[in-house]
């Protein structure tokens, strides 16, 4: 007979049927197996995470357009090849105007390698270097193991933010527009991260930011008011702390928020669609006060905002009022809105300065991400966090898009006129397209006759200090000499001479009726917002229709009941009428003549 027990296919003992010999052979055995049985799985386990390694992690692959660079590591290059490096980031700075972030320790292909720590100090360094040669400066946002290896050797990547050194007042300027309930705690947040100094409880910090007697009698915010934030080359914050002047903070920063404080209470949203409309802002912040959550307008703005498609992020305030279970009931609850389908968002808690450079970076990428800080103006807690995000937040366009927009001829929306004493009549507002110089002769119009009437730029200012050059997308003021201010209102472009501007008193829109109480038809008056020209209209004919109901789409006419409008196609539009609202897009205009200019 063959002896099972050498060939090690029955144990010792054991029969094929796993019984034991003796009497106590059925209780050895079970006690035996699975003494064996762990020791086995503990061998094979070690033996497989040997073999087996955790799939290295990837980031997408890199983008030729686009301000970030991902490099394998940079150490002791030769000069012609740190020329080459040196070539390459001004190319992406170029591309993030102003901004670049650099990868280290990634290949191409995206493949996280990660460097000894040797090896990252050495590229560091000569990042350093690539960046004092092109006039920038670099920070270190963050650095993380990378763990999938088997050697012992920490292996680490590094992300960097390269900024440019500011020259010439090319600083880049992001518009932020604020909104939310009344009494949320919006111009106090804005006092707190512009004055550099933490409220009192009783709103000391939002004094500076009012611009009228009534406004600091009631603490609400009635007018439009903006307030700026600087960030230097290093990432460090500059506002009136340490600067006296807005002069002095443009000079020191290279790169500016410019904040549109708008006013929370419903009687004043004619105030606020006309700052969401016209200011053209890049993003959106929505403060919601953590003791009330969600309660007043604060629906009203996030549907206003995602209407226009402005990225926006949410920012819970007052946290030093309740405890630690009301917060987070408030932020459930905005979590569970922004699901809804017809928000379609999301979340992201924002809880470590790791978090924040993240929700920066996605949140421009991703039009789903919508970021969300809970903070203090009073005791400061988690204010750092929402001003790294502020630092790393990227542009929406890029250097290609500012480049054809700078080709196209001069294009200056009027959203404010002031009247200055030794000035005289200087107008405030955003230049679409094209480049405005001091000295430049431009037509501005229409009238109330449809006319366009001669003007000359005399100097100009951007965030309260002197600029010879106005770039497509950036704000000012433009002083315009003895020109009478009784010949312009709000809504009125300055455009070149060459461009023959189009005006018309009728326009068709393609819209999608929000709500309405009962039916929108032919004869219904709404006062119609599109981008800076704000005036009442008549519905003349519906398309294929006779009325519609709320969430129905049509095609439809309207007439400027006033006088004649220069509006461009495609331009986003917004219409209101107590209850009413819809939102829509310009797809032909009408000329004075009755001649249509189809999309």
């Amino acid at each position: 007979m063959v002896d099972l027990s050498e060939s090690g296919a029955v144990s010792p003992g054991h029969n094929r049927h796993g019984q034991g010999s003796g009497n106590n052979g059925k209780k050895t055995s079970k006690k035996s197996r699975t003494r064996r049985g762990k020791r086995g799985r503990r061998r094979r386990n070690k033996k497989n995470n040997r073999n087996n390694k955790t799939p290295p992690p990837y980031f997408p692959p890199e983008a030729e357009e686009g301000n970030i660079e991902y490099k394998l590591k940079l150490v002791n290059p030769t000069q012609y090849r740190f020329e080459h490096l040196a070539t390459q980031l001004k190319w992406r700075l170029q591309e993030g105007r102003g901004e670049a972030v650099y990868q280290i320790g990634v290949e191409d292909n995206g493949l996280l390698v990660g460097l000894t720590e040797a090896d990252m100090k050495a590229s560091l360094k000569t990042l350093k270097r690539m960046a004092e040669k092109v006039g920038a400066d670099i920070t270190l946002l963050r650095e993380r193991e990378v763990d999938y290896d088997s050697d012992r050797n920490t292996r680490k990547i590094a992300e960097v933010l390269v900024r440019k050194v500011p020259d010439d007042q090319q600083f880049l300027d992001l518009r932020v527009a604020v909104l939310g309930n009344v009494d949320s705690g919006k111009s106090t947040l804005l006092g707190v991260l512009t004055q550099g100094e933490l409220d009192n409880g009783r709103g000391r910090a939002r004094l500076n930011l009012f611009r009228h007697l009534h406004e600091i009698q009631t603490g609400r915010t009635s007018s439009i008011s903006f307030e700026i934030l600087g960030f230097n080359s290093k990432g460090e914050v500059v506002n009136y702390s340490e600067s006296r002047t807005a002069e002095e903070i443009c000079e020191s920063s290279s790169k500016m928020i410019t904040f549109i404080d708008l006013a929370g209470h419903h009687k004043y949203l004619k105030t606020t669609i006309f700052g969401l409309t016209s200011y053209c802002p890049d993003f959106a912040m929505l403060v919601v006060s953590a003791n009330t959550g969600i309660a007043g307008t604060t629906r009203e703005h996030l549907g206003l905002a995602m209407a226009l498609k402005v990225p926006i992020f949410i920012v819970v305030s007052k946290v030093d009022l309740c405890s630690r279970g009301t917060v987070e009931r408030t932020v459930r609850q905005l979590e569970r809105v922004l699901k809804q389908p017809g928000c379609n968002k999301v979340p992201m808690v924002v809880s470590n300065p790791d978090d924040a450079v993240t929700a920066a970076q996605q949140f421009t990428q991703s039009a789903c991400i919508t970021p969300i800080f809970t903070l203090s103006s009073v005791s400061g807690e988690s204010l750092d966090l929402l001003k790294v995000f502020l630092n790393i937040l990227p542009p929406l366009s890029n250097s290609k898009e500012q480049e054809e927009l700078m080709q196209q001829l001069t294009e200056f929306q009027v959203d404010e006129i002031y009247s200055v004493p030794d000035v005289g009549t200087v107008v405030g507002g955003t230049l679409y397209s094209g480049v405005c110089r001091e000295g430049e002769r431009l037509v501005v119009g229409p009238t109330d006759e449809g006319r366009f009437l001669r003007l000359k730029v005399g100097s100009i200012q951007r965030n309260r200090s002197a600029c010879r050059v106005l770039r497509a997308g950036q704000a000012a003021t433009l002083a315009l000499g003895s020109f009478d201010r009784s010949l312009l209102r709000k809504g009125m472009v300055m455009v070149s001479p060459k461009m023959n501007p189009t005006i018309c008193c009728q326009f068709e829109a393609a819209i999608v009726l929000l709500f309405h109480a009962k039916t929108f038809r032919r004869g219904s008056q709404v006062t119609v917002h599109v981008g800076n020209v704000r005036q009442t209209a008549t519905v003349e004919c519906l398309h294929g229709k006779e009325e519609l109901r709320t969430g129905e789409r049509a095609v439809v006419r309207f007439r400027f009941i006033k006088h004649p409008e220069y509006l461009r196609l495609g331009a986003k539009l917004l219409f209101r009428e107590g209850v009413t609202k819809g939102i829509g897009h310009v797809t032909r205009l009408s000329a004075a003549a009755g001649e249509l200019i189809k999309m």
